[in-house]
């Protein structure tokens, strides 16, 4: 993985050079207060709701909203902050508490469903005359902000980003307090959520004659014969107390800072409060195209003079490339065809619930490109930005989808808010407007709706496309009528009806699957709440991954779709409920760990040499008895021996698999198979008990910013050192150095034990013999660090694992300063 991990560090570096001298942003996550209030009782929601905090401008009322109120026992908090994910579990019988996870959060939990945030920071006087913004990229949510006891305003939607302009509340040269309440108590989703300011916080500083900062530069290109046109609108805003003039230029540079053409200054005239547009385009001869394989990102610069200075800039990262949607050949990049080999996500992580550090969106996305996915579908809300630059840089298609098909004021601002924001992202292929509205979506009012969504989708951004997942088969009338890509959501067998009747609309699967698998389990198991490791079981509604891969592949007009889901997340339990806590629906676990059908795609979505045998081979107290063995390869065939004895070989069906049934026996299951002549081998193999802990870090560099953080993968082997599968070991976990654990997981969807802890008494249980530990670098470590007398910087960080009975594992970390 050492190249994705050069291109994370490439993108921090190039974050950097995006920050210009006269427009500054600003990350305000640190040194952030956190308490709990409560949705029912104000005197424990610290007076809120009783104290009149309406009646005049700046009067806070003695609530928890005044700049003097006392928070020295409330619990200093680094955004982004998931306040759900420390809560504890509830059995209660409610499907909407079911569907979240069993977490003790929303209406039923009112002492759980409040959360107030406060932050104090300064402003020097030296920036007054500036114009000062606090950017929200997503808070869960109906937020409420206050600076220096001023109300600012709300934002109702958790999935979106809001922000405020505090430039005529700033004290200069004086704390400023800001304070945040979220109400949790309304859920959005059916599935986890989490709650608080989960996603970053900024603070924006520019000019009052500035670029407008929420799309306020589009960058589209059109290429082909060897070159492209890059086509810039920049829209420009006034805010001073005069009418301004100003000019407008672009240019473009490659990623490593090199200036490629630059475009005339344009004069623009502006009143007071005035905003102006400024269209320009520039060529790049031979460019380097953004492609799945070679995601090449170029830098495009626009520059705001005034009076013979700069007054504002802008940096925007975007890729040149086309893509193409035909009805009867499917998808196309760069005019190639590409079959969409995708997967639908949720944004939440093992340990760290939906408050992910960057590096897990990096990490995430390029677990799923070495399975072969070249497609992400933000399931079901727009994403954090984060994850849209790991596509970008990585090369992944983004399916950009809203929370809902609604046109009203609220969620129409919603839907314009999300294509302006993300429309330069290369990695957006093409935009959803809504997912399964089974109330309106075959109604006329649906299809009015969807028609005034797909209209101004193409007024914002008239490069792209959209689709509707629809969760119905052979049916036209509704938002069908008027989608421009028709998405199935399963229904698979109204699929070639519906095209011979609808042949003209292009047709992809927008969800698809929904295989339930428990990883590392292979028997049914209703007491915990455990199904099969195999691609065997779907609930009524589903399929297994063999059975819509194979209607995709053969069908070239079928642009191929997004199996639901990549990792496995928090809530929506199925095909059992309690003790389940999390869906079984992921081609990966929680963690990130593969399950058997990962290898079932990987063989059939990559030309890597892929041979897997399922399961493993510890089968104690069953010697004898039949074991289901699969084997997933794209070999040409396959002869599976059980310790040397052969059990019969078979040649490997085209996007199959193969199974033999094997009464077992311990030793040594063996697959020899033979790929246009080459030999793969692969084995399970018996193993001893547990003897010593295995880390592996996921990289072996921590940026030591406060911010960077490390996957510490564990496992256990026994004493000659092989793996042992089926482990369930308590281990306990602790850091030294300049960083601390932020999250334990291990994909079990069952477990109930703890994903923080608010002490040094961190540890998880083995689940299939693997768990997983989330290191973040501490705030401290951004301070220089010190050699030592041993020789290794003070700053590094020392990983230590150990249980009982076990052999401690340990690893190191490089944090670089």
């Amino acid at each position: 993985m050492r190249p994705f991990f050069l291109l994370f560090a490439l993108a921090l570096t190039l974050a950097g050079f995006a920050q210009s001298s006269v427009r500054q942003h600003l990350n305000f996550d640190d040194d952030w207060k956190f308490h709990l209030g409560h949705a029912a009782d104000p005197h424990r929601d610290f007076n809120y709701g009783i104290g009149n905090i309406l009646a005049k401008t700046g009067d806070a009322a003695h609530t928890a909203i005044s700049m003097d109120f006392d928070d020295r026992s409330w619990a200093p908090v680094q955004l982004p902050h998931d306040w759900a994910v420390a809560l504890p579990f509830s059995n209660v019988p409610n499907g909407d508490v079911d569907a979240h996870g069993y977490r003790s959060v929303g209406a039923l939990f009112p002492e759980n469903s409040i959360g107030w945030y406060r932050k104090n920071f300064t402003v020097s006087r030296a920036d007054s005359g500036k114009r000062f913004v606090i950017q929200f990229d997503g808070i869960f949510r109906d937020s409420k902000v206050w600076v220096n006891n001023c109300y600012l305003g709300g934002h109702f939607s958790g999935y979106s980003g809001s922000s405020y302009d505090i430039t005529d509340f700033i004290r200069f040269n004086a704390k400023n307090t800001i304070v945040v309440r979220v109400d949790a108590s309304q859920y959005e989703g059916w599935f986890y959520e989490g709650a608080g300011i989960y996603r970053h916080t900024w603070l924006n500083v520019y000019d009052n004659l500035h670029i407008v900062p929420d799309g306020g530069v589009y960058v589209h290109t059109s290429s082909g014969e060897g070159k492209a046109t890059v086509t810039v609108a920049t829209r420009v805003e006034n805010r001073n107390l005069a009418p301004a003039t100003a000019t407008v230029s672009t240019y473009i540079t490659d990623r490593a800072g090199k200036k490629l053409t630059q475009s005339k200054e344009q004069p623009v005239s502006l009143a007071i409060n005035g905003t102006g547009t400024i269209t320009d385009s520039m060529e790049l001869s031979a460019p380097n195209l953004w492609s799945l394989d070679d995601p090449y990102l170029y830098r495009l610069v626009a520059i705001i003079r005034s009076g013979g200075r700069t007054v504002d800039s802008m940096t925007v990262k975007f890729g040149v490339r086309t893509i193409t949607v035909d009805k009867d050949k499917g998808l196309f990049v760069n005019g190639k065809p590409v079959k969409i080999q995708g997967v639908c996500c949720h944004q939440d992580h093992a340990g760290v619930g939906s408050a992910l550090p960057d590096y897990l969106q990096y990490y995430r996305i390029q677990l799923l490109k070495e399975m072969g996915v070249n497609g992400y579908r933000t399931s079901h809300n727009p994403p954090t930005p984060e994850l849209l630059e790991a596509c970008d840089s990585l090369g992944m298609l983004v399916l950009d989808e809203t929370r809902l098909l609604n046109s009203a004021a609220e969620y129409g601002a919603e839907w314009e808010k999300l294509i302006l924001r993300d429309r330069n992202h290369p990695s957006i292929f093409m935009w959803s407007i809504g997912n399964e509205e089974w109330m309106i979506q075959t109604s006329n009012w649906g299809k009015r709706i969807a028609q005034n969504q797909v209209v101004k989708q193409q007024e914002l951004d008239p490069s792209r496309t959209a689709t509707y997942a629809a969760n119905v088969g052979n049916v036209w009338h509704g938002v069908n009528e008027v989608i421009p890509v028709r998405g199935f959501n399963y229904n698979l067998g109204g699929l070639d009806p519906y095209r011979k009747e609808h042949p003209d609309q292009p047709i992809m699967g927008t969800e698809v699957a929904s295989t339930v698998s428990t990883r590392s389990i292979f028997n049914k198991d209703t007491v915990n709440a455990y199904v099969p490791d195999y691609d065997s079981v779907a609930p009524p509604w589903a399929s297994t991954a063999e059975y819509w891969w194979k209607i995709a592949a053969a069908r070239e007009w079928f642009m191929g779709g997004f199996a639901w889901t990549g990792f496995d997340y928090r809530g929506e339990p199925t095909p059992f409920q309690w003790p389940d806590i999390n869906s079984h629906f992921g081609i990966m676990d929680m963690c990130g760990f593969p399950k058997t059908v990962y290898y079932y795609y990987q063989s059939w979505w990559t030309d890597k040499d892929v041979l897997h045998i399922a399961p493993h081979w510890n089968w104690k107290g069953k010697e004898g008895q039949p074991i289901p063995v699969w084997v997933n390869t794209n070999a040409d065939n396959v002869e599976l021996l059980l310790n040397g004895k052969s059990l019969g070989k078979k040649d490997m069906p085209r996007n199959g698999h193969l199974e033999w049934i094997v009464n077992y026996a311990p030793g040594k299951l063996e697959a020899v198979a033979y790929k246009k002549g080459k030999k793969l081998t692969a084995l399970v193999q018996t193993t001893g008990e547990p003897y010593r802990i295995v880390v592996k870090p996921t990289k072996n560099t921590l940026l030591a910013d406060g911010k960077d953080a490390a996957v510490f993968n564990v496992t256990v082997v026994d004493k000659q050192g092989m793996e042992v599968p089926d482990a369930a070991s308590l281990l306990h976990f602790s850091v030294t150095g300049n960083a601390q654990i932020i999250g334990v997981g291990n994909g079990d969807p069952s477990s109930h034990e703890a994903d923080k802890y608010n002490d040094n008494g961190w540890q998880r249980r083995l689940f299939g013999g693997k768990c997983q530990v989330i290191v973040q670098s501490d705030s401290n470590s951004r301070v220089a660090g010190v050699t030592g007398q041993s020789g290794a910087r003070s700053g590094d960080v020392q990983f230590r694992a150990e249980g009982e009975g076990l052999q401690s594992g340990t690893a190191t970390v490089h944090a670089a300063f």
